[in-house]
């Protein structure tokens, strides 16, 4: 049966109107520049893989010591805003699995968005949620979810098997049931890729991920078995080059893989930096806004 024109009319205003919603939520979902010009990436050096791979320059005398107050143990005070402080706390969350001890810091429900950092071998919440080591970084991340309305939570993991990996994707369901309509980001560093590659397994908890972030971890052969690869979840990766616990070329190939079968992803690939350097350098606005994005 034809339409009438008032028909096609309205039609086509409702769609201007769930497109413009559509652009609303997705500006909602940008977050604020927070000390930018500190901790931007400074040149890039070269570009690959259809400008998916950066190689950006990193120098240790200059991101490191002529940043820190103390090398690797203070940084600067022009890069922390210890404000933050105040929306910050120490909890244990039950979970299917079993407690896990976090430091929550913003809105604990109803949040914007949730980031969800893992520490490597020896670590616990504390290396997460530490304002003045890695160069500020973490501070950053934290003033970035408590200034956009989100959440970071930063836990310790008892350890690195099955049994830990359960726990943290109990935290992932948690967190998505409080704030069920905002994309989980979950964030692993060195050895708590382990904990990436084995909630990439969990089928229940990647339902609830918008996307994941590893930052120095081991390479995961068997990444395309996944369900996170069947998801195409969108991964965004930074390594040093010159990281001598994991190496980067291994992980380079996961990421042409996890491209070439067109899964969303990224490479920050450091010029000279060690295995530490992701912790410190990651631009934690531009990937979370990257993924915030797929």
């Amino acid at each position: 049966m034809p339409q009438s024109t008032v028909h096609c009319f309205y039609r086509l205003v409702l769609a201007a109107i769930f497109a413009s919603l559509a652009v609303q939520d997705a500006a909602a979902l940008t977050l604020k520049p927070w000390k930018d010009e500190l901790f931007g990436y400074g040149q890039v050096v070269e570009t690959g893989d259809g400008d998916t791979l950066r190689v950006v320059d990193y120098q240790e005398l200059r991101d490191i010591n002529g940043r820190d107050q103390v090398p690797e143990r203070r940084v600067k005070s022009a890069y922390v805003s210890t404000g933050v402080k105040k929306a910050q706390a120490n909890q244990r969350i039950d979970t299917p699995a079993g407690p896990i001890d976090v430091t929550m810091t913003g809105k604990g429900e109803g949040a914007a968005f949730t980031v969800i950092f893992i520490h490597g071998r020896g670590g616990d919440r504390r290396l997460g949620s530490n304002d003045w080591s890695f160069g500020g970084n973490f501070n950053r991340l934290k003033n970035l979810a408590v200034q956009n309305g989100g959440v970071y939570y930063a836990p310790s993991v008892p350890s690195f098997d099955d049994a830990g990996a359960a726990r943290v994707s109990g935290l992932i369901l948690t967190a998505k049931a409080l704030s069920p309509n905002a994309p989980v980001i979950l964030a692993c560093a060195s050895m708590g890729s382990f904990i990436c590659a084995r909630v990439a397994r969990d089928a229940t908890a990647v339902k609830s991920l918008s996307g994941m972030v590893l930052m120095g971890g081991a390479a995961d052969g068997d990444y395309a078995k996944t369900p996170a690869f069947k998801a195409k979840l969108p991964v965004f990766f930074t390594h040093g080059d010159s990281d001598s616990v994991y190496a980067a070329n291994d992980q380079i190939a996961v990421f042409r893989k996890l491209r070439k079968a067109g899964v969303p992803t990224r490479f920050v690939l450091f010029q000279t930096g060690g295995h530490g350097t992701p912790v410190r350098m990651t631009d934690w606005r531009e990937t979370l806004n990257w993924l915030f994005a797929r």
